[in-house]
């Protein structure tokens, strides 16, 4: 037989086995797509269940508790190596002529995640701190609709109080709260209220909230007067001081006494759907009914049901004590002001860089 016949095949491929190894030993850029969206999903997911699970925790007055991802390291790494061998002998050998050849590969992918959780002086600062009413104004600048903003993070203004379903402060919200954050709706749409920053005494920083004066329709006139009359507010002033608080200083102010995260997720709390034996046995407190008084939208902010099995088109789902809590998918207004909760927790974060989650992936 031919010795270079003998060798020319496997020789082929083990040469060919090392070529496809070798060129698979690098990553590179061609897990930035899938390392970056994936490890996106994750967290996003995992951050929903979280604020879901909570605030039904909140519902139970149990202990809320948050851990942040403070960093992910991923180490991919893929091995190859081939062996080659072989004996030629003798024609009056007694063992034949041999080769052998073989390949080997190892792929490790290896995922370092450290969490942190919110506790201390960071907790107090993130969920007990009210947010600032110009952080309101800002949300209501950049285009948030106040009929959201407001019922989910302004318990009064100027001493008009808004409803609370369940728990120790539970009472029927007035009226008239809801009627001015329908009047400044109407003017939002209308493009007639704003808000800016200017210097105050000791060259503090102090926000206004600004009514437009030129090209206002009757109807918007009319608005505003109504708005005037329930605040308290002097007629025909265009430019009100806006204070944090529970009754305004003079004519001329609005108060608003914001709420903190914790104070919010207490409210969403009390909107939470549970098993009616689990108030039966005492294990949570029953809900008020909405007020008749009160727009529904503006009452019912977020319906999170409840269910014995996992539910199938869910926005977001937990299991707590034995049940499924979760927002239906199709329910836009509850998946609306879940982002909008979301995009609260991203207002009150204090920290700077070393905050944020730290995504380091060594791809060779």
């Amino acid at each position: 037989m031919n010795q270079n016949n003998l060798f020319s095949l496997p020789l082929a491929i083990a040469v060919l086995g090392f070529f496809l190894l070798s060129s698979c030993t690098s990553f590179g850029s061609h897990t930035v797509a899938r390392d970056r969206f994936d490890y996106n999903t994750a967290i996003a997911n995992s951050w929903k269940e979280q604020t879901l699970l909570n605030i039904v925790k909140l519902r139970y007055a149990d202990m809320p508790l948050f851990v942040e991802v403070a960093s992910i390291v991923n180490s991919y790494s893929l091995e190859g190596s081939v062996a080659l061998g072989g004996t030629l002998s003798s024609r009056d050998a007694i063992q034949r002529d041999f080769f052998s050849f073989g390949t080997a590969a190892k792929y490790t992918d290896r995922p370092t995640i450290t969490y942190v959780p919110i506790t201390g002086q960071q907790f107090n600062k993130n969920f007990m701190t009210p947010i600032p009413p110009r952080a309101v104004l800002f949300l209501m600048q950049s285009g948030w609709p106040v009929d959201l903003i407001f019922p989910i993070t302004v318990d009064a203004i100027n001493g008009l109080r808004a409803e609370v379903t369940a728990g120790a402060n539970a009472r029927q919200g007035d009226s008239d709260y809801y009627r001015v954050i329908t009047l400044l709706r109407k003017l939002q749409k209308a493009g007639a209220v704003g808000m800016q920053i200017v210097k105050g005494k000791n060259n503090q920083d102090v926000t206004i909230m600004f009514f437009h004066r030129r090209e206002l329709t009757a109807e918007i006139v009319r608005t505003l007067r109504e708005i005037e009359t329930i605040l308290g507010l002097k007629a025909g002033v265009r430019e009100l001081k806006v204070t944090y608080g529970l009754f305004p200083k003079s004519d001329s102010e609005v108060a608003l006494l914001t709420r903190s995260m914790l104070h919010i997720m207490i409210r969403l709390a009390t909107l939470v759907s549970v098993p009616s034996e689990h108030v039966t046995e005492g294990r949570t407190v029953p809900s008020l009914a909405l007020n008749s008084g009160i727009k529904e939208d503006s009452g019912r902010l977020i319906e999170i049901s409840h269910s014995t099995e996992k539910p199938e088109d869910a926005f977001t789902a937990v299991r707590y004590r034995d049940h499924w809590f979760w927002i239906d998918d199709r329910d836009f207004k509850s998946k609306r002001t879940f982002a909008f909760l979301m995009i609260l927790f991203s207002l009150t974060e204090t920290g700077g860089k070393a905050g944020l989650p730290l995504v380091t992936i060594p791809a060779s």
